[in-house]
């Protein structure tokens, strides 16, 4: 733990994940005395998780994730609250811009599993100074002293609010009191189901998106794209979209030719009134029906299966799917001849930073990056190939500009969920299986030429995200179920100029949903209730809790109408688990309404376990969504979706009548649930429509 106190403020800063070495000369570098007096001086800031009191008694910690709609500004919050004992509505969260050293990666699930401690801590540590600054004020013991709603309280009543406290905390180097985290007995705001501390201003139009900037110059820019993926100018004839009102630049890019102008009215127009003949891109001659043929015959052969035994076998094909982050990507570019700075939502700041600056011919030093809050990413914004796309066009233009990418940009040549295709056979005997093997193949990227996305490393940030892993049949090392030999391979299939990413629970979301729908038919090759025989051959007890919750609550078994059915699937990662029961209205089977989803989760402690609930409830769509109605068609070299009037993303009609989230109990440490509840959503849907129709469905989304 390091602090560093300024004449008028109180500033602690916790390095996550440093260990004391580090954190000492840290605490050097903060006891400068050349250091800013009456300003914030934290120490090496680039490593730190900083909490400042102000003497307006807020409490301010710069970020170092980005809030893109699930809720980590809040928790984090909650966390700092819970150890001052401040008043949420005085915790204030604002994003740190990209730092030089840690991390800031926001992905994997892990935001409020990596915060918890140093969060706490330095909530903590800056709780027992300013405690003891109230003590020597009054005179007092300090242990006689407590603190709430963000003041400390005198035996007789008096008060002092944090911010009163502030200068005489400065001079504090050792507290008079305990510096540990409550118990988790003492909780009042973790655990509490809480209201995001930025509702109001979302809700209201003040919340600030990189599109609602007003950087001075920055005029609405758009791209006009070549047809296919990877297709390449051939000739540009600009004049009539130069002679448009209100026109400042027409210049060519990597990915296509950029309208710079005075409004985004002004500038799609002359984007429109272009005209570019376009050599088609390397996938002109492929579609569909080829890409899963040459899936099919990627995938790995399964080996000879135990002699004696009885095969349960299934294939099944994922299609690509968008991120469609309901915010279009946006990014404000400032680039200078010596320097460059730009505001956009970021999952990679500081990858992004060094990415542009390599673009745009600048040391990372002189390259600024502001994290903005993000309308949506489900692992979008872990690329930033738009924020180079921008910054190379204010660089070509000589001015800042505000780049778009529309809704039709980003399905047609954003990054996608990689099409794969799974070959899996179970292979049981005397009511026991034996050997379980789950062989794939996943489309890889293999761009090629100049392409946009190739500068700064953004290609070999999605080859990292986007591929099916190459490691055994399921995520745990052990396997999720009592199924003997477990064994797997997987092969990819390269085709260049697919923009790839990780898609909201990556590689679980397909391989995790092929294998629950394995297990509800090996449940019934083998004459089993799907549940029953989970519960026989789980290897978690808390995965069996989980089952157990959402049956229960989903009254699993009950008798349905025909053409009605109920699925249930469950899943195990990042030290959490879930449980989801679906039922599904298939009388009309190509128009399948889910009316209800139970979802029961153990994630750890939940630090708001209404923040909780919601990301289950967004899995729960993406489940419906993925399996039911939404993917993109490739169609000789292009994407044909365009818009959501042909990506059918799950809307309010196709959303569950009732949907319940249970919260398993827990006092141990928070895992991961962003990501947690998509397969099995997913494998619940699927698994909900193969008993409502008595069919075995193969290919997803079903429309397809």
């Amino acid at each position: 733990m390091v602090y560093s106190l300024a004449a008028t403020t109180l500033t602690v800063a916790a390095p996550i994940g440093c260990d004391s070495s580090s954190a000492e000369g840290a605490e050097r570098r903060a006891a400068d005395p050349g250091a800013r007096s009456g300003v914030v001086v934290t120490g090496d800031d680039d490593e730190m998780l900083v909490l400042e009191v102000t003497p307006a008694n807020r409490v301010v910690v710069r970020l170092p994730r980005v809030e893109v709609g699930q809720g980590v500004t809040t928790a984090v919050a909650m966390m700092i609250a819970e150890e001052l004992d401040a008043r949420l509505a005085d915790v204030d969260i604002p994003l740190a811009d990209a730092r030089t050293k840690g991390s800031q990666y926001t992905g994997g699930s892990n935001s409020v599993s990596s915060l918890y401690g140093p969060a706490r801590a330095l909530a903590a540590t800056a709780r027992a100074r300013l405690v003891t600054a109230a003590a020597q004020h009054w005179s007092l013991p300090a242990r006689t002293l407590r603190t709430r709603n963000t003041m400390v309280v005198a035996p007789d009543g008096r008060t002092a609010t944090f911010g009163s406290l502030t200068a005489t905390a400065a001079k504090v180097t050792r507290p008079k009191v305990s510096s540990k985290p409550k118990p988790s007995s003492r909780h009042k705001v973790i655990g509490k189901p809480t209201t995001r501390i930025d509702a109001r201003d979302i809700i209201t139009g003040k919340a600030q998106y990189a599109g609602d900037l007003r950087v001075p110059g920055a005029k609405p820019t758009v791209v006009a794209r070549p047809p296919t993926l990877g297709g390449k100018i051939r000739t540009v004839d600009d004049r009539a979209a130069r002679a448009l009102p209100g026109v400042r630049a027409v210049v060519r890019v990597a990915g296509g030719v950029a309208v710079v102008a005075d409004t985004f009215h002004h500038a799609f127009q002359a984007r429109d009134a272009l005209r570019i003949t376009w050599a088609p891109g390397p996938l002109a001659a492929l579609s569909d029906t080829a890409i899963r043929s040459r899936l099919r015959a990627a995938v790995p052969p399964l080996g000879a299966a135990p002699s004696g035994s009885t095969q349960v076998t299934g294939e099944f094909e994922f299609a690509f799917v968008g991120h469609a982050p309901m915010e279009v990507l946006t990014v404000v570019a400032d680039v200078r001849t010596d320097r460059a700075e730009l505001w956009f939502s970021t999952q990679t700041p500081m990858d992004a930073r060094d990415g542009i600056a390599s673009a745009v011919g600048l040391p990372a030093s002189k390259v600024k990056v502001h994290v903005m809050r993000g309308g949506g990413s489900f692992g979008r914004r872990l690329n930033y190939d738009f924020a180079i796309e921008a910054a190379l066009v204010s660089k070509a233009a000589r001015r800042p500009v505000k780049l778009m990418w529309s809704r039709g940009d980003d399905l047609r040549h954003g990054r996608m969920r990689p099409a794969t295709h799974h070959r899996i056979r179970a292979s049981h005997k005397d009511g026991r299986v034996l050997a379980f093997v789950h062989a794939t193949s996943s489309v890889s990227e293999s761009w090629e030429g100049e392409g946009l996305a190739a500068q700064g490393g953004v290609t070999s940030l999605a080859a990292r995200a986007g591929r099916v892993r190459a490691a055994g049949p399921l995520p745990s090392d052990s396997g999720l179920y009592n199924f003997g030999r477990l064994s797997g391979d997987s092969g990819d299939v390269a085709l260049a100029a697919i923009p790839l990413g990780a898609w909201r629970s990556v590689d679980s979301g397909t391989s995790r949903t092929a294998e629950e729908i394995m297990v509800d038919e090996i449940a019934r090759s083998l004459g089993k209730d799907p549940v029953a025989f989970r519960r026989t051959t789980l290897r978690s007890k808390a995965v069996r809790a989980v089952l157990d919750k959402a049956a229960s609550a989903g009254s699993w078994g009950r008798t349905m109408p025909a053409g009605h059915g109920q699925g249930v699937a469950v899943h195990e990662e990042y030290g959490s688990c879930v449980a989801c029961l679906i039922e599904i209205d298939a009388t009309d089977p190509k128009n399948p309404r889910v009316t209800r989803a139970v979802m029961a989760a153990d994630v750890g402690t939940a630090v708001n376990p209404r923040g909780l609930e919601a990301q289950l409830m967004g899995t729960a769509i993406d489940g419906i969504s993925t399996v039911l109605r939404a993917g993109l068609h490739i169609d000789r070299g292009a994407v044909r979706e365009g818009s959501f009037a042909d990506f059918h993303y799950a809307r309010q009609r196709h959303a569950p009548l009732r949907f319940e989230a249970h919260i398993m109990p827990s006092e141990g440490e928070p895992g991961g649930a962003g990501e947690l509840g998509v397969p099995a959503a997913a494998g619940a849907v699927a698994n909900a429509y193969a008993r409502a129709t008595g069919t075995g469905p193969r290919r997803f989304p079903l429309n397809f």
